[in-house]
């Protein structure tokens, strides 16, 4: 039940002050909608991603119950939340003081901004409130049709492999989509028994998901029919990182289980692009929080309490980057070095160190620049282009290690190609190993065979394992993981019993 009120009175009249800032400064964004909550309910919708609708699964009651004891004991505090939708809608903590709730909504003019125009969001379903609520009504309904505890099993498999995702996705073809639309016109009539509204992405993944099951339910009665003798009717062997859309297609699995493989996976990619620029999402929104705040919406008698929370919110620790920290002070970088021209070949090759401390073209390019990142980077691209030694240097960017003597974190290089490659090792697929499908006829025996792309770091067994047995209730036949481990090519092998390795 959504509990959120919309703003009325002096948190309107705010709001309107605020926006009118953000447009004076040039950003361009969504209808913005703000809706006032308590804790509680905060929490609950920081606890299903931010829409106040889901599907029901354990882990939401369990993120909600750490949500609900961090606030309780203090150790944690949600000021808002903001939700990449058109109109695009936010919820401020109805305990926030007035500087709060300054702050968040100036912060989320930035967000704001950065949905509508990064190029990783730009396919992007903006109704994800109403597809998310319909994703829920029909699992609610497979729940009373196969039973909660089955759905519910098939549902905690299914999350386990959310992450295995291709990218290139994100960037969908006009021609693809158009073909899928015309995949929801033939089977409207068909789709018309199902009793709830979706939109038509929805609608045509889930059509083309019901020809795919079909196809597998004839394939595995076949199948039954001649265990000893499996031959694969088309070809299963093409490469993809797209692991759900490839179960989708090929597993043997039934109509019901299909049509929730592509719900999660549907979910997953509306998330993915705000994985992929956590720090440049919350640098920029960080950027225009500061800048709003310091130069237009503060009160003399707010700049102490102002100050106080923004350097809470840009503290850095020894275990993890913030990812606010890091973002404003890389867009504020690039602002100060394109107005003044430092950059390019004569910058670059300038050896008198002096002369580019001084350097000055008067280029005022600044603004620009910073929009022009804005639009086109992600985080990889964005650290791997504009972090600079000098920036590491200032920042006090270092790699550290655990000491077990002193039981400390130590500074273990400052070294700025370290540095650089650690962050970027961190960012490339958010530090989660890449796994793509090599084959679905491996032996010719309809097996699944994985491969991991190795990037020197050797797979968690434990999680490996984890991951085989899961593939394997869905694929219903053996599956294999090729990767390199402790310097040697080995294959992970799950038969339904035994998880080994075949060298």
């Amino acid at each position: 039940m959504n509990r959120s009120k919309p703003i009325t009175g002096e948190l309107l009249a705010l709001k309107n002050e605020i926006e009118g800032y953000a447009i004076e400064y040039g950003l361009d964004f969504f209808p913005q909608v703000f809706e006032v909550c308590d804790y509680d309910t905060i929490n609950i919708l920081a606890a299903q991603g931010g829409f106040p609708s889901r599907y029901p699964h354990w882990k939401f009651g369990m993120d909600y119950d750490q949500l609900s004891k961090g606030y309780a004991y203090g150790l944690q505090k949600i000021y808002e939340m903001v939700i990449n939708t058109d109109p695009c809608y936010a919820y401020l903590l109805q305990a926030n003081n007035w500087v709060d709730q300054k702050i968040v909504m100036a912060h989320v003019y930035g967000h704001n901004d950065f949905f509508k125009n990064n190029a990783w969001f730009s396919n992007t379903n903006r109704k994800m409130m109403d597809v998310m609520a319909n994703h829920g009504t029909k699992i609610r309904r497979y729940m009373e049709r196969y039973g909660q505890d089955a759905v519910e099993s098939f549902i905690d498999k299914v999350l386990s492999l959310e992450n295995l995702l291709d990218i290139n996705e994100l960037f969908e073809t006009t021609s693809l989509k158009r073909r899928r639309e015309e995949q929801v016109v033939q089977q409207r009539a068909e789709n018309e028994d199902d009793g709830y509204l979706i939109d038509d992405r929805s609608q045509a993944l889930k059509s083309f998901m019901r020809t795919k099951a079909r196809l597998n339910k004839k394939e595995e009665a076949k199948r039954e029919d001649d265990e000893d003798m499996v031959v694969a009717e088309k070809p299963l062997t093409h490469k993809t990182k797209d692991v759900l859309g490839y179960l989708i297609q090929h597993a043997p699995i039934e109509e019901w289980q299909a049509d929730i493989i592509g719900i999660l996976r549907e979910e997953a990619y509306y998330f993915l692009p705000q994985r992929m620029t956590k720090i440049m999402n919350e640098g920029w929104a960080s950027y225009w929080h500061s800048t709003i705040m310091t130069q237009k919406a503060l009160d003399a008698s707010e700049i102490v309490d102002f100050a106080d929370k923004h350097a809470g919110v840009m503290a850095m620790s020894r275990q993890n980057i913030n990812p606010y920290k890091v973002g404003i002070e890389l867009m504020r970088d690039i602002e100060y070095r394109w107005n003044r021209g430092m950059f390019g070949k004569e910058y670059n090759e300038c050896s008198n160190m002096a002369e580019k401390l001084r350097w000055d073209t008067k280029l005022g390019k600044g603004k620009e620049k910073i929009f022009e990142v804005r639009k086109s980077h992600n985080d990889i691209s964005f650290i791997d282009e504009f972090l600079t030694p000098d920036f590491c240097e200032r920042q006090q960017l270092f790699t550290y290690k655990y000491n077990p003597r002193t039981g400390r974190f130590e500074i273990d290089s400052k070294d700025f190609q370290a540095i650089k490659q650690k962050l970027l090792s961190q960012l490339t697929n958010f530090g989660q190993p890449i796994i793509e499908v090599e084959d679905g006829n491996y032996m010719n025996r309809k097996e699944l065979l994985l491969s991991h792309v190795h990037y020197g770091v050797d797979l968690d067994v434990g999680f490996a394992n984890e991951t085989l047995r899961n593939l394997y209730a869905i694929w219903r036949r053996p599956v294999n993981l090729k990767t390199k481990y402790e310097d040697k090519d080995v294959i992970f092998h799950f038969d339904g019993k035994e998880f080994k390795p075949q060298h």
